[in-house]
């Protein structure tokens, strides 16, 4: 459904979004825009129950300095509320060369990249920390965890460098992931999954061994889901695919069942994990990926205090 002249989401489609050649002006933009549409939230503002201090770190709002801890002790601290958890949330971005593909405003790998930034941008302002891991057949950047919004230079700087090539190998790099991020955190793996099942599922599953929490944010292109060529096609390999050149109305019913057989046995197998699984087209406006991201912070947060008081 396309968004009204004077519907806020009109600015997140990927349309809009496209235009927007700097990365992280991209992220600020949906994520700006994102939070004045809501009308309200309980994951935005501060709680009235004062937890704890922190030490500032540049980058952080001045507004939440304690004045009377630095008037005693002459050190700078940000007083921190039950609303501002200590996340630490590492996103696990697919830099390959099958992200290349897409024939509408965003390709996967830059609708990925942008969807990355908006949720470590969006983390960055709640002063949770975030930390970055490309990879292709190999890990590429690693950018570690830090909390200042600053930080967020850091992130999109490495996506930038990154540019998709070779194929993915995902239980090599999640076990990579898994030996490289040694406390429990929150993990968003973003990918298009065009990989061996098998050795994707044990991958994951290192990730909930070790007591992550994991999101998967499964990024496609709609002419992925609905196969729309008609006529005499070239599709060119990529990932050491060679190149075929077929009338696509006849692979067309075959490839859909094979997707859709695809896609049920992933989804079924996060979901086995215990792990959050979302299917994002790249024509799909920005908020769907924050939203489901907020809901699913939210769940958590939900649950850990039943648990403290039960």
């Amino acid at each position: 459904m396309a968004a009204k002249a004077d519907d806020p989401r009109r600015f997140l489609h990927p349309e809009t979004i496209a235009r927007i050649s700097r990365l992280d002006m991209r992220a600020r933009h949906v994520v700006e825009g994102f939070i004045s549409g809501m009308h309200r939230s309980p994951f935005f503002g501060h709680s009235v129950e004062f937890i704890q201090h922190r030490e500032y770190v540049p980058g952080d709002d001045i507004r939440h300095l304690d004045w009377k801890v630095w008037s005693k002790t002459d050190r700078y601290y940000i007083k921190q509320f039950e609303e501002e958890t200590n996340l630490r949330c590492t996103i696990v971005l697919d830099v390959s060369e099958s992200m290349h593909y897409g024939r509408g405003p965003l390709n996967k790998y830059s609708y990925a990249c942008t969807a990355a930034a908006c949720l470590a941008y969006l983390l960055l302002k709640q002063q949770d920390s975030v930390g970055l891991i490309t990879f292709d057949s190999d890990v590429r950047q690693v950018v570690p965890s830090r909390s200042a919004i600053t930080h967020i230079d850091a992130i999109v700087k490495a996506m930038d460098v990154s540019k998709p090539r070779e194929k993915t190998d995902p239980e090599k790099i999640l076990r990579r992931v898994t030996e490289t991020i040694s406390s429990r955190g929150m993990i968003l793996f973003v990918s298009d999954l065009l990989v061996d099942r098998p050795p994707l599922l044990r991958g994951l599953e290192m990730l909930q061994h070790r007591r992550h929490d994991v999101m998967v944010f499964h990024v496609l292109d709609d002419d992925e889901l609905v196969f729309p060529f008609t006529g005499t096609t070239r599709f060119e390999g990529m990932e050491e695919l060679p190149q075929l050149t077929c009338d696509p109305r006849a692979l067309r019913d075959g490839y859909l069942e094979a997707l859709e057989e695809y896609l049920v046995e992933v989804r079924r197998g996060c979901v086995n994990q215990g792990i959050d699984y979302s299917l994002i087209k790249t024509s799909d406006y920005l908020d769907a990926v924050l939203s489901k991201f907020l809901h699913h912070r939210m769940a958590i947060k939900s649950s850990a205090k039943a648990r403290t008081n039960a």
